[in-house]
């Protein structure tokens, strides 16, 4: 349990297509006293959203909790993450978006040297490929444009994060309907695991947030 007296509350924002692996991450490491607010998933596509987002959250919440984490990187943001959290003095996770932090940044860069061409899932982005890839870019409607949206990509990279032969089987299936390579490569939790361990036993609060704790 979590006595709110004794244990200063930490915060942490969320991208929402990663509350299955920060849900499990919170359970292993028993980190009872984190509330995890999760921005929506569908932002995955829409990166310039997740300032804006952040940004209203991490107004809401200035004062309230002892600690902030930002579970986002750069996800496309263009560096627009970075100078937000950089005013409100959190941290974010490592990389440039969740397939560099599960796969470690030096396997994401060897595998974009072998091909550029690469187009990522992750268990998340498999589970929604239809909601998030097909209908999103509006292929469902005009599969035409397939070949328009796909025509630098040679291969498909499915990284998981658990083993499970249901979603691998639906990643060749969204290899095939892309017309692409599939290759697949085990992730496991990746760097998320690592950073939330951190985390979870940093004591450091951010300047802001001194004042709690005078």
């Amino acid at each position: 349990g979590c006595l709110m007296k004794q244990i200063p509350q930490v915060l942490m924002l969320a991208c929402g297509a990663l509350s299955r692996e920060i849900e499990a991450l919170k359970r292993q490491n028993q980190m009872d006293c984190w509330t995890v607010r999760y921005l929506p998933a569908s932002w995955h596509n829409l990166p310039h959203k997740i300032p804006q987002g952040l940004e209203e959250n991490l107004k809401k919440a200035k004062n309230r909790y002892s600690r902030i984490y930002v579970a986002y990187a750069d996800c496309g943001s263009g560096g627009g993450i970075d100078r937000l959290i950089e005013d409100y003095d959190v941290e974010r996770l490592p990389g440039a978006h969740c397939y560099e932090f599960f796969s470690g940044t030096e396997n994401f860069e060897t595998m974009m040297e072998e091909e550029p061409g690469t187009f990522f899932l992750t268990d998340f982005l498999v589970k929604t490929f239809e909601k998030l890839v097909i209908r999103e870019l509006g292929l469902d409607l005009h599969p035409e444009l397939k070949n328009e949206y796909f025509k630098n990509y040679h291969r498909l990279v499915y990284l998981a994060q658990t083993v499970d032969s249901e979603l691998r089987e639906k990643a060749e299936k969204a290899a095939d309907q892309l017309e692409l390579q599939f290759e697949y490569r085990f992730t496991g939790y990746g760097t998320l695991e690592t950073v939330m361990n951190t985390w979870q036993q940093s004591k450091s609060y951010g300047k802001a947030d001194q004042h709690l704790l005078a």
